[in-house]
This record gives C-alpha cells, structure tokens and sequence, in this order.
C-alpha cells in the first residue's frame, strides 16, 4: 500500500476509535464508509475483523447484566448470524460492484435515523418476533456491506438499550 492509503487507514481508525470509545459504538459504521473512499468494501471489511471483535469483547466484558442482556437479545443476534451467512457472499460475488450503493444507503439511512426527532418505541411484547425480523436484515445488510447498523441499532433504541 501506499504510505498515503497507510495514513488515512491510520486516520480513519483513530478517529472511529474515538467515536466508540466515547458513545459505546460506530466503529465499524465510521472506519467502513471512510476506508470506502479508498479501497473495496470487502478490503475494508478484512481491516476492521480484528479491531470491531476487540473493541466488541472488551465492552461486553466491562459492561453491565451480560447475563441479562444475552437473555434478552439472543434470537436477534442469531438471527444476524444467519443473515450474515446467508448474504456473505454478496460482498465479494458478482453483486461486489452494487454493494458500495447499498452501504452508502445504509449509512444514510443511520443517519436519517438518528436525526429523526420522533422517538420510535417497541413494546417488550413484540421484541419475540420483531427482534429476529430485525436481526436477519441486520445480517443480509451486513453480508453485503460489512456494517451492522442498520436496523439492528434503531431496533436496540427503540427497545430502550
């Protein structure tokens, strides 16, 4: 790589590493759209493997009610898994080029999500259902672009975490 490519890859960490360590997440969502400008998605998704599972544990382990929270979330988060699995390929297959649109799209619409001034409110009695339709698009999206933020993180807000 270039030593200019190395500084910003640098860069764009340092800077996604502050965003996370300040409000807890967006590590991925950051590094991802900016590494974009510069390299293939599925590059950008190989750089962030190691940092993304690191900064993860390392949050799940110091957090509160990890008992608690693997109670209540765990069919989203299998259902992200299968997601994932099942779209994994689209990063890399012949739908490569159209994936850099759909990430861009994701993004977007993160960020359309956390301007909304109206609060979106999931009662604790729907999360059985609505928790695994969430975390199966989380997973198709992810599959495709590497970033886990859509709608899994308005899905979590919604549900009051």
């Amino acid at each position: 790589m270039q030593d200019g490519v190395l500084l910003f890859i640098a860069v764009v960490f340092t800077l996604a590493g502050f965003v996370k360590g300040v409000i807890g997440l967006g590590l991925p969502t950051i590094a991802m759209g900016l590494l974009a400008l510069v390299m293939a998605p599925v590059q950008a998704a190989t750089l962030l493997v190691v940092p993304s599972l690191l900064t993860n544990v390392w949050q799940m382990w110091s957090g509160p009610s990890l008992t608690a929270v693997i109670a209540r979330l765990w069919p989203m988060m299998f259902a992200v898994c299968i997601g994932t699995w099942a779209a994994a390929g689209l990063m890399t297959g012949a739908y490569a080029p159209r994936m850099t649109a759909v990430l861009g799209l994701a993004l977007a619409l993160y960020a359309l999500s956390g301007l909304m001034t109206v609060p979106i409110k999931v009662s604790r009695r729907h999360e059985w259902w609505l928790g695994p339709v969430a975390g199966a698009v989380t997973g198709v999206i992810a599959g495709g672009t590497g970033v886990f933020v859509i709608p899994a993180v308005p899905y979590l807000q919604a549900i009051g975490l």
